[in-house]
């Protein structure tokens, strides 16, 4: 059996018994994960590790855990958050239920930090905002649902709060732990939703789905931000990943807001 074979019979058994489409990203990304689950497990062959998804519930848990997207942050990339902001005014100021989908959460800080954002901002009515984080993982909800981070050597909570203009009002510090207050809290929920195996939810009015598209296979892109204007509300927004793009063949349907951002209105 070749090598690539071996691969690719990894690959088939995800696709059979690990709630994850292998086939709509990269081969460098997933063949990347793959390997780091190879080495925890002490093997350099793809047959075996076949064998132990195949026979290990617990792998197969692990591999999808790994296969998940989470790195996250507390209002990543600051720039993007002014749009943001903006834009949450603008939807509150001109309609009485403002939607938003944070498409896949990770461990929820991006769900949170929109909705810290709304009880932050004066000009924001937090009363019209709700949150919905959703993600493939249940470890990654269960972090997002208890709200509670923490300072590392390679993260820094407070710093990533810094956007607010009381961070102390909206998450509760005791020395490198941070818990998520109860007023934006509320105005979040998390679910179980597979953005690529269960399609559209909504309809949203602003809908985040940042850095996922990058793992992405090209031919699939069209595919998935056909899920993603499915469900957003007619004249809706949507924010993709700062080095992220709108496929050509869809670019007629958005009207960027703040390109430099990432930032566009649906048509």
């Amino acid at each position: 059996m070749t090598a690539r074979s071996a691969f690719e019979g990894v690959l088939r058994e995800i696709d059979d018994s690990v709630p994850f489409e292998p086939g709509y990203y990269n081969e460098s990304y997933l063949d990347r994960r793959i390997t780091a689950r190879m080495r925890r497990r002490g093997t350099d062959s793809h047959r075996e590790y076949e064998r132990l998804l195949r026979e290990e519930a617990t792998e197969r848990e692990a591999l999808l855990d790994a296969l998940t997207i989470n790195v996250t942050a507390f209002f990543r990339d600051p720039e993007l958050w002014t749009a943001l902001r903006r834009v949450l005014r603008e939807l509150t100021a001109a309609q009485r239920r403002v939607r938003v989908w944070s498409a896949p959460c990770a461990d929820g800080r991006e769900a949170y930090s929109l909705a810290m954002l709304a009880c932050d901002d004066p000009q924001i009515d937090e009363q019209a905002v709700t949150v919905l984080g959703s993600d493939i993982s249940e470890d990654a909800l269960a972090a997002a649902r208890e709200g509670v981070y923490h300072t590392t050597r390679t993260t820094d909570v407070a710093a990533e709060l810094a956007p607010l203009s009381n961070p102390s009002r909206l998450v509760e510090q005791d020395g490198d732990v941070f818990r998520v207050r109860r007023a934006p809290r509320r105005l979040v929920e998390f679910d179980t939703h597979d953005l690529i195996r269960e399609g559209s939810r909504g309809p949203f009015d602003l809908v985040l789905c940042r850095n996922l598209l990058i793992y992405i296979a090209t031919e699939h892109k069209p595919a998935l931000f056909d899920t993603l204007g499915a469900s957003i509300a007619p004249d809706g927004v949507l924010a993709i990943g700062m080095t992220e793009s709108v496929p050509p063949q869809l670019a007629d349907e958005y009207d960027p807001i703040d390109k430099r951002r990432r930032v566009f209105r649906r048509r």
